[in-house]
């Protein structure tokens, strides 16, 4: 019988090399992608797109949340507030979206459920983040014994992290080892054709393929 994960992927980096892992390690993948009104959709949603066909992913589901912008709360949601690039945040940042990867695992899991999938893959990354409260192992965890608590009896999903503990430079080095195609995927919080190259994931990112001594393929401001 086959195995089957379904995978979150959001069209960056992390996501893709975490739904890397899976293929690799034997799982059928399922992907799936939320649009939930942040800044880059349209860009996300095409990466997310590219890396299905490129990675031969048929079985998808691409989920739309406009919920998000209502609440607001998010330089990634909330037009009124902008996004930072001075690399000077204390504390959570503000582009923290309020639970957002706690509704991304619990739709996940639903249809985890649907197609009898024995595991969902999140690329959330706690060592070397952004600070966001909602990627941290502790919490998974306990989102993953929430899970399991209120679906069937026999349904058994466990939540793979396999970044939690790596950093950038990390993830790009086994992102190259592993195939996945970097040139596919986004990063930025602000823009959609060139990134901005300024902001906390461009920096995140930018930092992490010079410190894994690569050149990051797609396109930069400036």
């Amino acid at each position: 019988m086959v195995k089957k994960a379904v995978c979150v992927v959001s069209g960056g980096m992390d996501s893709a090399l975490s739904m890397k892992i899976a293929q690799n390690s034997g799982y059928e993948v399922i992907g799936v992608h939320f649009n939930y009104r942040q800044l880059t959709e349209a860009k996300e949603l095409e990466c997310f797109r590219d890396l299905m066909t490129k990675l031969g992913v048929n079985n998808k589901y691409e989920v739309d949340l406009p919920f998000f912008s209502d609440i607001g709360a998010s330089a990634l949601t909330d037009s009124s507030i902008s996004v930072p690039t001075s690399g000077l945040e204390d504390g959570v940042p503000v582009t923290y979206v309020p639970f957002r990867n706690g509704i991304f695992l619990s739709i996940a899991a639903s249809i985890a459920e649907k197609e009898k999938a024995e595991a969902i893959f999140i690329g959330v990354v706690q060592e070397d983040s952004s600070g966001y409260p909602d990627c941290t192992e502790e919490y998974i965890l306990k989102m993953q014994d929430a899970i399991n608590q209120g679906t069937k009896f026999e349904t058994k999903i466990s939540i793979e992290m396999p970044l939690v503990h790596l950093s950038k430079a990390q993830i790009v080095k086994q992102s190259l080892e592993q195939g996945v195609p970097l040139e596919l995927t986004w990063s930025c919080y602000k823009n959609s054709i060139k990134a901005c190259g300024v902001c906390d994931s461009c920096r995140l990112r930018l930092g992490g393929f010079k410190q894994a001594k690569s050149i990051d393929p797609i396109e930069y401001e400036g």
